[in-house]
């Protein structure tokens, strides 16, 4: 998967003008691939800088959080395994402040979207939802795109030594997820399924 991410960086590097766009695209198609949020965003460090590749990311990371909106909605089952996810890992009934989850968001073993889920239940509307999205997720693309930028500026001794670090740890980043992901599926007691909230209830709102 790290080789799979690291050639999807280099079809980026080779994409001339559309080289944003494509960045862009594959934080929407991230989750499809299994790749950390961190691994791309230092990645768009490498490739564009610390400024561009910050908007970029910020640009990105808000789609994908656009796109968890809109697909939540019809995906009851992934609702589901996020909120027992939720109640194991945060608490059930626990509210959690944007400047909070922008915070956790900084922490790579921390699941994504399963922050994207606690902005969901504290917004009353999409815009509500998209405002907090796009504000704790500037402190997640600065940060590591920032670190990206630090690596460019490295020899390339230097710069080898540093990804022989980065991608055992972006394996382990990958490995963590996925085992969050097994005990979603296999959990030591079947939990009472939660409804997803209905636009009626201002929770989830509806597009149209």
């Amino acid at each position: 998967m790290e080789l799979l991410g690291t050639y999807l960086m280099a079809v980026v590097e080779k994409g001339g003008l559309f080289a944003p766009l494509l960045f862009i695209s594959f934080h929407i198609l991230r989750p499809l691939f299994f790749l950390p949020v961190a691994f791309i965003c230092i990645s768009g460090g490498l490739l564009f800088g610390a400024v561009t590749g910050s908007i970029l990311s910020v640009i990105g990371i808000t789609l994908s959080s656009y796109v968890f909106y809109y697909m939540i909605q019809r995906m009851p089952k992934t609702y589901q395994r996020l909120v027992y996810m939720k109640s194991k890992i945060i608490g059930e009934h626990t509210k959690v402040t944007t400047l909070q989850v922008a915070l956790l968001r900084l922490i790579p073993f921390v699941h994504f979207h399963l922050l994207s889920l606690c902005l969901l239940e504290i917004s009353s509307n999409v815009k509500e939802y998209m405002r907090a999205s796009f504000l704790s997720n500037i402190p997640l693309a600065i940060a590591y795109t920032a670190f990206g930028q630090w690596m460019s500026n490295l020899s390339p001794v230097m710069m080898v030594a540093a990804l022989c670090v980065l991608l055992p740890c972006i394996y382990l980043i990958r490995r963590k997820e996925i085992i969050i992901k097994w005990e979603e599926f296999f959990p030591e007691k079947k939990k009472k399924e939660r409804p997803i909230p209905s636009a009626k209830q201002s929770k989830m709102p509806g597009f149209f």
